[in-house]
């Protein structure tokens, strides 16, 4: 026979639980545009029913049920969208970064426009041509010095320019690589908070939250696999425990950044220098090792199986096993590594080519003419502090070309002439035109190109396809990103709509539940009070 209060305590019972039900609801409707809120639900489940079981069991006819009960409070996630969406939003900072990256270097080409390096050599090559048909026209060789003064200022513009923004995208690498450390720190404070909570059978869901929320950021910058490890006790089943994260790369080996309460941290290798900043590249990007840090603030270089890189050494990881995904890897990508690869260094070396070719090949020409006197030419560019280089020994850089400091002051000794010195025929302009022919010569040693076809093609056209590629990706995995994010919106986010529909279902159940007990109560006090008064 069941207790004469078992139906109060059924439905008290009733009450708790939807009164959890109810301030639970409170909060996912409190937190309904939080940033990364996942809302939560109370699992009830039917309490062990009476007279239980085992041989000391009573008998009875039929099994009483005792109420309900609130076994956990669970926020609602798939781990599988998670994981679609963090591999997604990877993708997306690789290739917005690259686009960026690119469009920076489009801005200083300013290809095609009326101030460009193209339109520079456009013009110097029409100088040239006039002069060549009126070679002793003082004003037309002052035009010629001017053009050229142009070209070399384009040259040393774009090159400076460039180096600007390799710079800032050497600081960006160190922003990044500090934002990385930060989260991973605080990864790994999340698990040991996790794990102190979770053997005592509760659900930390708002940490579980901020947690996933720092797998998100992180996920943009490089790609990482994460795995769970139980925290044991009296942890509930569905309790997710301490988090792992491994950086992945290419061969598979990983590097294993977080693991329970422990993070490493993570610092660059540079290309060349000793002593400098383990955040900020101060060159090249060699590559990246892991450090745990110390109490006392030092750093010891963790014990692991790395990837070794060009000198053999087994505690580098060579950037070319990262894979490529992330914003870190598509900012090394386009500051260089050290084996002078990337976006920047390659351009920069296509210029710098450019110009050497251009102006050996010029300065060639020019000093087999003469100038309006008759004298053998000079050369006409040199570097940018006048000195003449030797072309057999040093190469023009774009950030080195500049014109002889001879010529600019006096233009006549241009040398338009192809006369011979001390020939009584002096001042044809011939020689004039064939300056101008260096600029379309294809054997002056770029490939089978001449200096504009080398520009338009090798470097603008090739530019202009990697940016219509990027903007192409970018746009791609954007929509891949938005088709997983309105999923993982549809499961884990809060819909004020249903929460109203879940909160009047578990107001009118508590309501229902206070109502059983008012009828339990006149039921017990007939019992007590009215019993037992027959005939008085």
């Amino acid at each position: 026979m069941g207790s004469t209060f078992m139906g109060l305590e059924t439905s008290k019972r009733g009450l708790q639980t939807q009164q959890s039900a109810l301030y639970t609801t409170g909060h996912n409707i409190s937190n309904a545009n939080t940033l990364g809120y996942s809302r939560q639900r109370v699992n009830m489940e039917a309490t062990a029913g009476f007279p239980g079981v085992g041989l000391n069991a009573g008998t009875m006819p039929g099994f009483l049920g005792t109420g309900v009960q609130a076994g956990s409070i669970q926020r609602i996630r798939d781990g599988f969208v998670d994981k679609q969406f963090r591999d997604e939003t990877n993708k997306l900072g690789y290739w917005e970064s690259r686009t960026d990256a690119i469009s920076q270097m489009e801005d200083v080409l300013a290809e095609p426009s009326e101030y460009g390096l193209q339109q520079s050599l456009t013009d110097f090559w029409k100088s040239l041509g006039v002069l060549s048909t009126d070679p002793e026209n003082g004003g037309a060789r002052a035009v010629v010095v001017e053009r050229g003064v142009a070209v070399a200022d384009s040259f040393n513009y774009i090159h400076k320019s460039m180096k600007n923004i390799q710079d800032n995208l050497g600081k960006e690498i160190g922003a990044s690589v500090n934002t990385i450390n930060s989260i991973l720190k605080q990864i790994g404070d999340l698990n040991k908070q996790i794990t102190d909570v979770e053997p005592n059978g509760y659900m930390p869901n708002d940490l579980y939250d901020a947690r996933d929320n720092l797998l998100d950021q992180l996920s943009q910058l490089v790609p990482i696999e994460v795995d769970y490890k139980k925290s044991g006790g009296n942890a509930l089943a569905i309790a997710e425990g301490s988090v792992t994260v491994t950086i992945k790369t290419k061969s598979g080996t990983g590097l294993k950044v977080v693991e329970d309460k422990e993070f490493a941290q993570i610092r660059t290798e540079s290309a060349g220098t000793q002593g400098i900043d383990k955040i900020n590249p101060a060159g090249s990007i060699k590559g990246f090792y892991l450090v745990k840090l110390n109490p006392d603030n030092t750093e010891t270089n963790l014990d692991r199986e790395m990837i070794p890189v060009a000198d053999g050494s087994q505690d580098i990881v060579g950037f070319n096993d990262f894979s490529d995904q992330g914003k870190l890897k598509s900012l090394v990508n386009s500051f260089g590594t050290n084996d002078g690869k990337g976006l920047y260094p390659e351009m920069i070396d296509k210029l710098n080519e450019m110009a050497d070719k251009f102006a050996k090949e010029f300065n060639k020409v020019h000093e087999q003419g003469t100038d309006s006197q008759g004298v053998a030419g000079k050369p006409f560019f040199t570097s940018t502090d006048g000195a003449e280089l030797d072309p057999t020994n040093k190469k023009f850089t774009a950030e080195s070309i500049g014109i002889n400091s001879t010529i600019k002051v006096d233009p006549s000794k241009l040398a338009a002439s192809d006369s011979a010195v001390g020939s009584a025929e002096v001042g044809n302009g011939n020689n004039a035109k064939k300056l101008g022919d260096v600029l379309f010569d294809k054997a002056i040693g770029l490939g089978n190109d001449s200096v504009q076809s080398f520009f338009s093609g090798k470097i603008i056209g090739e530019l202009g396809v990697k940016g219509q590629q990027a903007i192409n990706m970018t746009k791609n995995a954007g929509t891949l990103l938005g088709a997983v994010s309105n999923r993982r919106d549809s499961i884990s986010s809060v819909s004020l709509d249903e929460e109203m529909t879940n909160m009047i279902s578990f107001q009118q159940a508590y309501n229902a539940s206070a109502r059983m007990i008012t009828v339990v109560d006149e039921t017990l006090d007939k019992i007590i009070n009215g019993m037992g008064v027959v005939g008085r």
